[in-house]
């Protein structure tokens, strides 16, 4: 019991209960010779056996507020919860009042009767793919642990609460790629919804011209259905479309620079997949994916808006936080307004020209991220080369959400080999057909 349908099913019939879910999650979170110390900064277990007994007296008496009332969920700490303080990862909010009231987001989770487990660990104020944390420690992708490898971030915590099933789905937040990364890392499925569907009040902020709100978890139709939980529209019954005839775009510039070996491998064999199933796969060259770097050139979104957002905190506390992060916000200080307002100009003159070539396609494919996940010990002692994975990492990703689009990362290697994620781009507000697309694409792949 895997999936949320799965686990619906089970409490419908009584297989299962809610309070019994929450307790296996609750072992496996306090396991240590586990992942859970490192995965949550913050475990309500009191608060989430509470939950779980309502929602199982509610579902006896017919009065479940939703199919998936119940289920365990975690929350990545960058959103608000009530009561709780929002430390996004850091130790320099550790002081800051706690929230008057739960986000949106994280409301329509409640409404929705998920149960909250707790706060997840992620890279400090979202600021790197990698998902290394200085402060609360860094939790391990499920491959190779003898080693240690990185799970991806900023949505670090998130990802390996899904693949260790401390939780059976996640909020993460995506700026560039901080679902898909850890999701690609972790073996399981991320979603980057079109960013203006999902309010993000309430959500500590990284870009504001950037940042989204998606899911993770363990299918497709897991992270459709808590997408629409997000986006507070109704729950779809997902149909996937006939792969036969679909069009996928296969961009050959930039997205196949530097893979490592097996990712490249993996990459081709998902394709070959995909078209002995009956999909067009059309390789092209986008030139977006060219003049992105070029338009950044002078400056970042995500440094110009964070340095806004951090400036006075680090005039108070740069002390305290991750010289890497801090590295990554502290540009933005040097950025003029002028380069600031051509970024915008050129982003809406980018969207329109890509827009008008992926149009023509079902979606846009293309490996999640070119690189396995690398040992954490090698990157927290080598600056220089956590700077350079880093990029690596979250370069195909974040022409996504440059491009204002939705996408989507599944897993393209078989449990228990070295994880390797394959992404769906579509359209802006194209959400419900990539869905359909890629449930399409998953099944083919297993």
């Amino acid at each position: 019991m895997r999936t949320l349908n799965d686990l619906s099913a089970a409490l419908a019939v009584g297989k299962t209960t809610s309070r019994q879910l929450v307790e296996d999650c609750l072992a496996r979170i306090a396991d240590p010779a586990g992942e859970g110390s490192r995965a949550f900064i913050k475990v309500d277990a009191e608060g989430a056996r509470a939950a779980a007994d309502a929602m199982d007296l509610l579902r006896r008496a017919g009065r479940a507020l939703g199919p998936f009332a119940g289920i365990p969920f975690s929350v990545k700490d960058l959103a608000g919860i009530a009561g709780q303080v929002t430390t996004a990862g850091s130790t320099v909010l550790a002081d800051a009042a706690p929230e008057a009231a739960n986000a949106p987001v994280v409301q329509r989770i409640a409404e929705a009767g998920f149960v909250i487990m707790g706060r997840t660990n992620m890279t400090e104020f979202a600021f790197s793919g990698l998902g290394i944390n200085p402060h609360y420690g860094t939790p391990k992708s499920p491959w190779d642990r003898a080693t240690g490898r990185i799970p991806g971030g900023s949505s670090s915590g998130a990802g390996v609460s899904i693949a260790d099933a401390m939780a059976y789905g996640a909020l993460g937040t995506d700026t560039g790629g901080s679902c898909r990364i850890p999701a690609a890392m972790n073996g399981i499925v991320g979603y980057k919804p079109t960013a203006r569907r999902v309010p993000i009040t309430g959500v500590v902020p990284l870009s504001t011209s950037l940042d989204s709100i998606g899911p993770l978890a363990n299918s497709v139709a897991c992270c459709a259905a808590i997408d629409a939980v997000f986006a507070g529209e109704p729950i779809p019954d997902l149909a996937a479309a006939p792969l036969a005839g679909l069009r996928l775009g296969a961009p050959e510039n930039a997205v196949l620079d530097g893979m490592d070996a097996e990712v490249a491998n993996a990459f081709e064999a998902a394709l070959s997949k995909l078209s002995a199933a009956g999909a067009r796969i059309v390789r092209l060259r986008l030139a977006a994916f060219d003049e992105i770097p070029r338009a950044n050139a002078r400056g970042t979104f995500a440094a110009a808006e964070a340095w806004a957002w951090h400036r006075e905190l680090i005039a108070a506390k740069a002390a305290g936080y991750d010289p890497q992060v801090l590295k990554r916000i502290m540009p933005g200080q040097g950025m003029a307004a002028a380069d600031y307002v051509a970024l915008l100009s050129a982003r809406a003159e980018i969207c329109a020209r890509a827009n008008a070539v992926t149009q023509d396609f079902d979606a846009i494919v293309m490996p999640t991220c070119p690189l396995l996940p690398p040992p954490i010990a090698a990157l927290e002692a080598d600056s220089d080369a956590y700077t350079r994975v880093n990029l690596m990492q979250l370069r195909n990703c974040a022409f996504g959400n440059f491009l204002d689009r939705c996408a989507i990362s599944l897993p393209c290697t078989a449990p228990g080999e070295a994880p390797v994620g394959l992404m769906l781009m579509g359209e802006t507000m194209g959400d419900a057909k990539l869905f359909r697309v890629a449930a399409a694409v998953e099944a083919a792949l297993k």
